[in-house]
């Protein structure tokens, strides 16, 4: 990688300012407890050794950061914060006011990455970055560029200018957004590294919000237009332990739908009626699913009831009435949001990738709370599917919205019929590298005495239960079929949970929105050092508790199938029609395998052969005399073509 020759020439001083490892621990602050009963296992702690995952996360270390960073100094969002700090002259480069958050996004993947691959030459880049940043940021903490550039000339034309002052139009201004990408990339860049300055950057910033919002004399009572922040500020605080950064994150939930607090922004950004009364998923599906994380924050920190019914409420509302069978969220493009209760066309499905990373978010955080394997058959199903779907198998072309249907002519993706190479609104493409750095904090979660295998994947992970070092290794083909070999090392008495995916239990998702039309007879087994356990699957999980001794190796068999899907008859698109899964992937059919592609039908009855072939980096076919079919996440590799999710069922 030559990363540092796509920054600006000014970046080759900022490198040495800041490769200067600042590593002085926050001594006079006492770090705040998480919350949660359930820890997930750092990503520090994991390494991956996978066949699938493995290739998918380097693409993104190797190609597609340094692919981004190149974008954002050709399109100027560099250059934004030089200008900003009068170091470069000039006006606002860009077309979006939240175009600093793309810089934002990339340290917080590159940190990610950090962890598990160390990296000499990015940590500078970073240096180098951060020290950008630094040049933008105003003396009291304000950190958006465009505004500062010229308040009175806003990036975007959407975005309302009045006096061109601070915080006047922040139903679409994207100000408090900004702040909050730059808190969670801080986070994660102090955790890599443990370098302080990006996170004194976030600190600063965030100390004026606490200085400028919420109830009092010469403060401003206002809310976010576009979530985030909220999450970020609880970061913040769990690194600091400063309550300042936590009441403002509830201060700004709290106020959401009250009139009295300021000028409601409606169903579109979750602000028509309290969190605590909303129990419809509404709006726009990647501000609601960012809010409903930090609202499940809240509900695990102060234990708050109101705020754990209304995310109970709202996950049921989504994963029962309005999420699609690749686990994609939001139906609609006009407003990027969520449609009516039932609502999930294919041709002009929205489902943007930034949705179904943010569901990923949440659900992850609903699991560490109440610990039910419903929140990792969504995950899994949003991984496997609707998630790397956004990024091409060449790590350089991305989806903005995924469509479940493509006819070669509607231009579904911003304007495309397939990936495109950038977006001037490149928050998709950017919140992947921030996200699939991160996938194995994702694979092993830890409790009480517990360790929970969540995800199938080639690993080996060291665990440190109640200062009990435990290693748990995984070898398996997954998910191109269903054994898994793992192996326990440890010297004592602890509860093992292994997931056992919904597809295996015959449940689609965790809802009667999905069922599957041929029930399967094999039931999943679990062994151990070669016996058969009579081991009860208890909330979805086997559950196994002994004494366990080094080596003890555990073989799972999750019998894989081809399976056919429908959906509920309240879908008005889907019914007549069937899907096709196999094991956790769900499949679509392409044009370019498939002559015949207007003439195919399905059936429950059909015979299916499956096939590891070498096409698309590797993969599983599912084809007989009909079909040919491909997993979703890899269509629209091969050029723009037809493509099913949902196929007619024969009569």
């Amino acid at each position: 990688m030559k990363l540092l020759k796509h920054l600006p020439i000014i970046a080759s001083s900022l490198v040495l300012l800041n490769c200067v490892a600042d590593k002085k621990d926050i001594a006079d602050k006492q770090e705040a407890k998480p919350g949660y009963q359930i820890e997930s296992v750092d990503i520090q702690h994991v390494k991956v050794t996978d066949e699938f995952w493995l290739p998918i996360i380097k693409r993104v270390q190797e190609k597609t950061i340094e692919y981004a960073i190149a974008k954002c100094q050709e399109e100027g969002r560099l250059d934004n914060f030089l200008i900003a700090g009068g170091q470069m002259e000039g006006e606002v480069k860009g077309e979006m006011p939240f175009d600093d958050t793309d810089v934002y996004k990339i340290i917080e993947g590159a940190s990610n990455s950090l962890i598990s691959a160390p990296n000499q030459e990015l940590e500078t880049v970073l240096d180098s970055l951060i020290g950008i940043i630094k040049v933008g940021q105003e003396p009291d903490g304000y950190l958006t560029t465009w505004r500062t550039i010229n308040p009175a000339k806003p990036s975007a034309a959407w975005v309302e200018v009045k006096e061109g002052k601070r915080w006047e139009s922040l139903f679409m201004s994207h100000e408090l957004y900004n702040a909050g990408h730059l808190y969670e990339a801080a986070a994660v860049h102090y955790k890599a590294t443990g370098k302080r300055s990006f996170l004194d950057i976030a600190l600063k910033n965030a100390d004026l919000m606490v200085k400028t919002f919420g109830d009092g004399e010469h403060k401003i009572s206002a809310v976010p237009g576009h979530q985030i922040i909220e999450t970020g500020l609880i970061k913040l605080y769990q690194i600091t332990g400063k309550e300042d950064y936590l009441t403002l994150a509830k201060y700004f939930l709290d106020n959401r739908g009250n009139p009295e607090n300021h000028k409601l922004f409606g169903p579109y950004s979750q602000d028509h009626i309290p969190v605590i009364d909303q129990d419809e998923v509404v709006g726009h599906a990647v501000r609601a699913v960012y809010m409903y994380a930090a609202m499940t924050d809240i509900a695990a920190i102060q234990k708050d009831t109101l705020y754990a019914s209304a995310v109970n409420k709202l996950w049921n509302n989504m994963v029962g009435k309005k999420m699609y069978i690749t686990g994609g969220i939001g139906a609609k493009h006009d407003g990027e949001a969520f449609g009516k209760n039932y609502e999930l066309p294919n041709l002009t499905a929205y489902n943007e990738t930034c949705a179904a990373i943010g569901d990923v978010y949440w659900n992850h955080r609903l699991h560490n709370l109440y610990g039910d394997v419903k929140y990792f058959d969504v995950i899994e199903r949003t991984l496997y599917n609707g998630l790397i779907s956004g990024l091409s198998l060449d790590g350089t072309n991305f989806f903005y919205p995924n469509a479940l249907e493509s006819d070669g002519v509607y231009k579904s993706n911003r304007g495309s019929c397939t990936r495109q190479a950038w977006f001037d609104c490149s928050c998709c493409p950017t919140n992947v590298i921030r996200f699939v750095p991160s996938i194995p904090g994702l694979i092993y979660s830890k409790g009480d005495n517990t360790i929970y295998v969540n995800l199938y994947a080639s690993s080996h992970a060291d665990i440190d239960l109640k200062g009990e070092k435990v290693k748990v290794s995984q070898e398996t083909s997954y998910p191109w079929n269903g054994k898994i070999n793992i192996i326990v090392e440890a010297n004592s008495e602890l509860t093992m949970k292994f997931r056992v995916p919904g597809w295996s239990r015959n449940e689609v998702l965790p809802s009667d929105l999905y069922s599957y039309d041929n029930a399967s007879q094999d039931l999943p087994t679990l062994s151990i050092n070669g016996e058969k356990v009579d081991a009860s699957v208890k909330d979805g999980y086997f559950e196994v508790t002994r004494s366990w001794k080094t080596d003890d190796k555990i073989v799972i068999n999750l019998p894989m199938e081809v399976r056919t899907v429908k959906a509920n008859e309240k879908v008005e698109e889907d019914r007549g029609k069937l899907s096709l899964e196999y094991g956790p992937i769900v499949y679509a059919v392409e044009e370019v395998d498939n002559p015949n592609f207007d003439d195919i039908t399905v059936s429950s009855s059909d015979e299916f052969t499956v096939q590891k072939e070498s096409i698309l980096e590797g993969v599983n076919t599912i084809a007989n005399d009909k079909l040919k079919a491909i997993p979703y996440y890899a269509w629209s590799n091969r050029g723009v073509n037809k493509m099913k999710v949902w196929l007619p069922k024969a009569e």
